[in-house]
């Protein structure tokens, strides 16, 4: 959802939404395709070579890949921020619809490859494990817009949210490498910064209801 609502600012107002929707929707058709294909699916894990010691499968590769992506996209996003690029005339490109729709969804297929391996461990009962995409997916798409809005008013926010996507980029990157990382220890963190930006939130919203008001 982070990542969605960072791809989809470079559109105007009107067409992120519609790009939100159709990305997750065809992102929802790509993660039943791999539980239908989760036999293929399995073969990505086979090792294709051997790297000092270090064995890659396909799947491995398309982890590496994903992460450094995204450390490349929070990182690029995060020094434009922090030095003022996008205020400047002309700095910000606007996105093209289709390649944006195209990025959700490469994006969620990278996500998908573990949720789905960890869903069909967890039972063979197909239905369920679409049943349980579908309403994962709904949900995104009834809290991507309005987390949208709030990360754009919200640049200490949009920064932590990059900064998310940092975390989630070395996260992919390590797990490519067979060097897995325990999610709690992620998640702690990301609840962790979110709780000390609340408190800085209501901190601002306290200080902006004790300044005096200017008289008529």
């Amino acid at each position: 959802m982070v990542f969605i609502a960072i791809a989809t600012e470079g559109l105007p107002e009107e067409k992120r939404v519609p790009a939100q929707r159709i990305g997750l929707g065809l992102a929802l058709f790509g993660r039943v395709a791999l539980v239908f294909g989760v036999s293929l699916l399995l073969q990505f894990e086979e090792p294709l070579f051997t790297v000092s010691g270090n064995e890659f499968s396909v799947s491995d590769l398309v982890l590496i890949g994903g992460g450094l992506f995204l450390i490349y996209k929070a990182t690029r996003e995060i020094f434009n921020t922090t030095e003022l690029k996008e205020e400047e005339p002309g700095a910000r490109k606007s996105a093209s619809f289709a390649g944006v729709i195209a990025l959700i969804l490469v994006i969620d297929m990278i996500f998908a490859i573990d949720s789905v391996l960890t869903a069909v461990g967890l039972t063979k009962n197909i239905p369920i494990i679409v049943i349980a995409i579908g309403i994962a997916i709904a949900i995104m798409m009834f809290y991507a817009a309005p987390l949208s809005r709030f990360i754009g008013k919200h640049p200490s926010v949009k920064l932590l949210a990059l900064s998310f996507l940092l975390l989630v980029g070395m996260m992919l990157f390590l797990d490519g490498f067979g060097q897995h990382v325990e999610r709690g220890y992620v998640y702690a963190a990301i609840l962790f910064a979110l709780a000390v930006e609340a408190l800085n939130f209501r901190r601002r919203s306290n200080i902006d209801q004790e300044r005096p008001r200017t008289p008529i």
